[in-house]
């Protein structure tokens, strides 16, 4: 069967390509495909699809290009069969132990199985450790489809690097790695993304490494993010100020640049576990990577036990302070609230019987509730507070002068008492000790 002339199909128009799974990484690739050639975009939320159909972008990552795309969007998986090579981007979260949970994707191996026409190159895009494609996804569609894969139809993998809310690293600049099942899928995958990736492609020479790059990268950054944690909290005992030690740090020019944080999302918090899971199996014991997971993990219950004493310090009472917590997204000037480590903070918060008060314009109020359980306040009805947690640093927060901030709090407290925790490092030191408010940064 041939499988060489998908690409030139695609650029004539006789051929589709369809994307499996519309959120955060599926709709820009679907949305810059659809610029050059035939797309169907599938999602098995009814919802997103119709919204999508009428111009609305809830995930805020192509913007008013949603109303011009020609992408064929549906919830009918049917239409699978009119595409010769089916992009596979759905998410790949880890359970409530942190072991890879792969439903999404046997869920999407099984719909692209039921509805796979003979010669077509499936690409799987979402993020999983080395052999889940080849070990997993293959069987599943084989079985499924009734086509033998190498004979009937190929497959290949190509990790996506979007990074959500980023409107300088995207899609299109980003360098992509490909590989296929052999040369022929190889070459001819390498050629299709060549259409819209103007940093251009990096072939790989196997499945399993394309998808160990991914797994291994957003493991590096993990780690760095959790040394810096790591000196935060040192810092926090010597009782000097990390953002100043950084900045010493950063004049050198082979520093990294990484600062501490609330490490959550869809990647960095959890690819790392794919890595350790499948290294476990093999027999190898993580020795930085797990602890460097345990580390980010604990920051939201260090960030709200600074905050409670800082209270205690202030003379308040914490349980009957009234708390606000500005930002509940992983991270600024973006929608996507999974594996918000912002979470952590209130939790940790409700355990000393604290009921903060959550406010965030980016974020699903919808999403809130139902995921976390979190009742999101509207801006302009957050009570006036006793302590105020900047927990994600949206523009419109990193904004806010001094005057603009002190607002927030209760009128008749003085401003020695006023407790603000500026989890970003958000505002300037000076400008921090000027105002005389009480204040903590990680």
């Amino acid at each position: 069967m041939e499988f060489n002339n998908i690409y030139q199909g695609l650029i004539n128009g006789t051929e589709k390509l369809a994307l499996v799974g519309l959120g955060y990484v599926g709709m820009p690739i679907a949305v810059e495909f659809a610029k050059h050639i035939k797309v169907i975009g599938f999602d098995i939320n009814e919802k997103r699809v119709n919204e999508y159909a009428n111009g609305i972008d809830s995930t805020n990552e192509v913007g008013e290009a949603i109303k011009d795309t020609t992408v064929d969007f549906t919830a009918d998986p049917t239409r699978l069969k009119e595409a010769r090579f089916i992009v596979v981007a759905v998410p790949t979260p880890v359970n409530d132990d942190n072991s890879p949970d792969l439903r999404p994707v046997e869920g999407a191996s099984r719909t692209v199985g039921q509805n796979l026409a003979p010669g077509t190159i499936v690409v799987f895009e979402s993020t999983v450790y080395p052999g889940v494609t080849e070990d997993i996804c293959i069987p599943i569609i084989e079985k499924e489809s009734g086509l033998k894969c190498g004979v009937d139809w190929k497959i290949g993998y190509s990790p996506e690097r979007i990074n959500p809310g980023d409107r300088v690293h995207t899609l299109t600049s980003i360098r992509k790695v490909v590989s296929g099942m052999d040369d022929e899928s190889a070459k001819e995958i390498k050629k299709v993304y060549d259409i819209v990736i103007k940093a251009g492609t990096f072939p790989v020479s196997n499945i399993k490494t394309a998808e160990a790059v991914k797994v291994v990268e957003n493991s590096q950054r993990d780690i760095n993010i959790a040394f810096m944690n790591e000196i935060a909290i040192i810092c926090d005992k010597l009782k000097i100020d990390t953002d100043e030690v950084l900045q010493g740090m950063n004049t050198k020019w082979n520093a990294l640049g990484f600062k501490p944080g609330l490490v959550g999302g869809h990647c960095i918090g959890v690819d790392p576990y794919y890595l350790t899971n499948v290294s476990e199996k093999l027999g190898y014991h993580s020795q930085i990577i797990l602890n460097g997971r345990q580390v980010n993990d604990s920051m939201g219950a260090f960030v709200a036990d600074a905050a409670i004493k800082e209270m205690i310090e202030a003379g308040m009472a914490p349980k009957k302070a009234t708390v606000v917590i500005m930002g509940l997204t992983f991270k600024e000037n973006c929608p996507d609230t999974r594996n918000s480590k912002v979470v952590d903070i209130i939790n940790r918060l409700k355990e000393f019987d604290i009921q903060p008060v959550v406010t965030d314009s980016w974020a699903d109020a919808e999403v809130a509730k139902q995921e976390y359980g979190v009742e999101l306040t509207a801006w302009e009805d957050i009570p006036k507070a006793d302590c105020v947690i900047i927990a994600v640093g949206h523009n419109e927060y990193r904004s806010l002068s001094m005057m603009q901030i002190k607002e927030l709090f209760k009128s008749d407290l003085p401003d020695e008492e006023k407790v603000l925790i500026d989890v970003k490092s958000l505002y300037r030191m000076d400008e921090l000790k000027a105002s005389k408010m009480r204040f903590w940064r990680l």
